[in-house]
């Protein structure tokens, strides 16, 4: 099993398979990298190195009292990056990995990155403000309302 300890000293758990173009994937709540399997064992019997993590508090990784957000999970995501020398990544993402990546590439530029694929993604919104009186308003849930 392989770990990485972050900044603030969190172990790490990620799992590193194959060999090839890297495929990292980042699960939804309150999964970890075993909700990836299935596409893990057929990416990397593919010819690709695929990469997932347990992030801070789920399955294999430490519990934290602190580090609990998205900007800590992006930088927990980079101590994983830069431990497996990820570089041209595709990285693929569900639900709550979808603010994970966003926030990664907001806090870590896309030196690692070559392309996102966001599944069911629960990302950031831009919302209306003096910094960005432009945006649009906010996008009405395609699930049934009332009325």
């Amino acid at each position: 099993m392989t770990y990485v300890e972050t900044h603030d000293g969190t172990r790490i758990f990620y799992k590193d398979w194959g060999s090839g173009p890297i495929i990292a994937f980042s699960h939804g709540w309150p999964l970890g990298a075993d909700a990836w399997e299935g596409q893990m064992l057929f990416f990397a019997q593919h010819g690709f190195r695929v990469i997932a993590h347990d992030r801070r508090g789920h399955q294999r990784s430490d519990q934290a009292a602190r580090g609990n957000d998205v900007d800590c999970w992006a930088d927990d995501l980079e101590a994983v990056f830069a431990d497996a020398d990820v570089s041209d990544a595709t990285l693929v993402a569900h639900s709550t990995g979808g603010g994970e990546i966003a926030r990664y590439v907001g806090r870590h530029g896309t030196g690692r990155v070559a392309r996102m694929v966001l599944a069911s993604a629960i990302v950031p919104q831009l919302a209306a403000g003096p910094k960005n009186p432009t945006a649009p308003p906010p996008r009405r849930s395609m699930l049934w309302e009332p009325a």
